[in-house]
């Protein structure tokens, strides 16, 4: 293993408080527009998103206290090798003896928010009950709010329906390869928000994350796919060699981290807006390591056979992008080079 320095591309995430995006929506590297927040937040003490302007406050909701149990629901055709891929990505979280550095020491940022009694969020993250839909029970082509069924139908099924859990379950809703997803590839490479009791019957944190890898690889598996438009840019080799996976690797931890802060979207966020809130991993989008902000994704590094990554699972290597840490008002994670 080495550092390297990766093609300048991300865009830093702070740019989610000059154009607000729907609630929770990701992109790995927003717009791909000269980043207006470089001038305003070009004096900051560290390049990972500082900045004495961003206001990290917490609106008194519930965030996840209690031991996390995350449903995957696996919607369309999946290989066994990419659920392999995923599965161990979550049970990662909660690796703490995995080799630094790692998915769980990632982790460690999201847990220094607390609710309103001080409790911190849980280290502990389940890899749960799952649900198979490979015969697209809601088409190809599913609407955000259509979403919301798709989870009924896993959490009501007459077989195996996965547990209800209001409280500590997060549901994890992962498309194919060959679905669309309202707003997917042109605004969004995933999100998150809550059922509503008028169509599944109950309140429950979910997310959807959607395969790329045949629609806009270059759009949502950056940096191991990188847009036509953009002749010349060699794409990095991806750490466990499927690149729509490795990508959505990244977009399962943004989403996760704001689920476990933000279930109800009342909770952690900056801004003056509920409805589309910046979360802890808005304000990161696009840095992956130390130095990382503007057009750069940071230092990361490399394996032997030239695959690029910044973490370690149990057995695997992962790419995911840093998460804001509101005590020191910056983006952190493992790989940090003062760590």
């Amino acid at each position: 293993m080495h550092w390297v320095l990766p093609v300048l591309l991300a865009v830093i995430g702070v740019t989610a408080l000059l154009v607000v995006t729907p609630v929770s929506g990701y992109r790995p590297w927003p717009y791909l527009k000269p980043n207006s927040s470089d001038l305003m937040f070009g004096g900051s003490k560290k390049f990972e998103g500082s900045s004495e302007f961003i206001h990290m406050r917490y609106h008194m909701g519930p965030v996840l206290t209690a031991n996390i149990t995350i449903h995957p629901i696996w919607y369309g055709r999946w290989q066994k090798s990419q659920k392999k891929i995923i599965r161990e990505f979550i049970n990662s979280i909660s690796a703490v003896d995995s080799k630094h550095p790692s998915v769980a020491g990632w982790w460690k940022t999201v847990q220094l928010y607390t609710d309103q009694t001080g409790a911190n969020i849980s280290r502990t993250v389940l890899l749960g009950e799952e649900k198979n839909d490979r015969f697209y029970s809601h088409g190809k082509s599913i609407t955000r709010l259509s979403i919301q069924s798709v989870i009924k139908s896993a959490v009501t099924s007459r077989t195996k329906p996965l547990p209800i859990n209001p409280k500590s379950g997060l549901y994890l809703l992962l498309t194919s390869d060959d679905v669309y997803v309202e707003d997917f590839c042109g605004q969004v490479c995933g999100f998150h928000y809550f059922t509503f009791p008028s169509i599944v019957g109950y309140t429950l944190p979910y997310a959807w994350v959607g395969n790329s890898a045949k629609l806009c690889p270059g759009v949502c598996a950056y940096p191991f796919a990188v847009p036509q438009y953009m002749p010349g840019l060699k794409p990095l080799k991806s750490p466990n060699s499927d690149v729509g996976v490795d990508g959505m690797i990244s977009v399962i931890g943004h989403e996760v981290a704001e689920l476990a802060t933000n279930p109800l979207v009342n909770a952690w966020y900056a801004g003056q807006d509920p409805v589309a809130p910046v979360e802890i991993a808005d304000l990161c989008e696009g840095i992956y390591g130390t130095g990382g902000g503007g057009s750069y994704t940071g230092q990361l590094l490399n394996d032997k056979d030239g695959a690029t990554y910044n973490m370690n699972g149990i057995r695997r290597r992962y790419l995911v992008q840093w998460v804001w840490n509101h005590i020191v008002s910056y983006c952190t994670g493992p790989n940090a080079l003062d760590q």
